[in-house]
């Protein structure tokens, strides 16, 4: 707390419905609390922090559980200055760093990251990164659809998806006990990817479905073909092949005008919310 008031002009902490002594602490070191009477999860409190520094002209986010060194905060504002970045990411694997992450944890960081950059097209070598800098033009683009850990990713795709410039820069982090995560890793980083994987369904839906569908329906085409000509020719006794390429066909088919369907209605919310 007291690390990062020598940085910044303001330090906005979100008490998410902790039981500890952090908003009494936190206002005891000078900073401006944020209450949520009930946890509400990660995305809910950056939300409530961003609407409490809406007229900030950058923002910068640090994880509460001493992870992050608040000294490092001028290298992550440095690009924004310099008109080099909208975002600037501190990732703790960039150059091949990162040595000290459980290996357990950087095989699932490694998995959410590779899904991060193919759902918004990019490539970034630290999407769960809590400790960010944001220009202050970015924060109207952040919808907060996520309540929960999801917010890392979901931020870094509706940006690159806006087009705005998102740099990286090396960071330093510091391991605690492993008994201080409050959510089990492995359940935390299975949630986090079935929502990535959900949002890349949604917003790119001709690649997952009607793509797909239509390779279907070739394939069913073409083996319904082949095993009807071989019934014709004497050289099958039974339909049932035929009728199992006509099924994969027409299963295809559905997939397909599935994507449509989805590529549609996600074209048309898009619209609506004027992106």
């Amino acid at each position: 707390m007291l690390g990062t008031r020598q940085h910044v002009l303001r330090v906005i902490v979100v008490d998410d419905g902790s039981h500890d002594k952090t908003a009494d602490i936190a206002r005891l070191a000078g900073a401006k609390v944020l209450v949520h009477p009930q946890n509400q999860g990660k995305g809910a409190a950056l939300k409530t922090g961003f609407k409490a520094a809406k007229d900030a002209d950058i923002i910068v986010t640090l994880d509460s559980d001493g992870q992050h060194e608040p000294d490092e905060i001028p290298k992550l504002f440095e690009p924004i200055i310099n008109g080099e970045a909208d975002i600037v990411n501190g990732s703790r694997y960039l150059n091949g760093n990162g040595k000290e992450t459980p290996a357990y944890r950087r095989v699932g960081q490694n998995v959410l990251d590779t899904a991060t950059n193919i759902s918004g097209k990019m490539d970034v070598t630290d999407s769960q990164s809590g400790f960010r800098a944001f220009a202050g033009h970015t924060i109207p683009l952040f919808r907060f659809h996520s309540t929960g850990y999801t917010i890392e990713s979901e931020m870094l795709i509706e940006a690159s998806k806006a087009g705005l410039r998102i740099k990286e820069v090396e960071i330093t982090t510091t391991y605690g006990e492993e008994s201080h995560h409050k959510k089990n890793p492995f359940s935390h980083g299975v949630s986090v990817l079935v929502r990535i994987l959900q949002d890349m369904e949604f917003n790119r839906p001709l690649y997952y479905f009607t793509v797909p569908g239509l390779i279907l329906v070739l394939i069913g085409l073409i083996l319904g073909l082949k095993f009807f000509g071989e019934y014709l020719g004497g050289q099958m006794t039974t339909l049932f092949p035929t009728t199992l390429a006509g099924l994969i066909a027409i299963f295809g088919t559905f997939i397909a005008f599935t994507g449509l369907i989805l590529h549609s209605v996600s074209r048309m919310i898009w619209r609506a919310m004027g992106k």
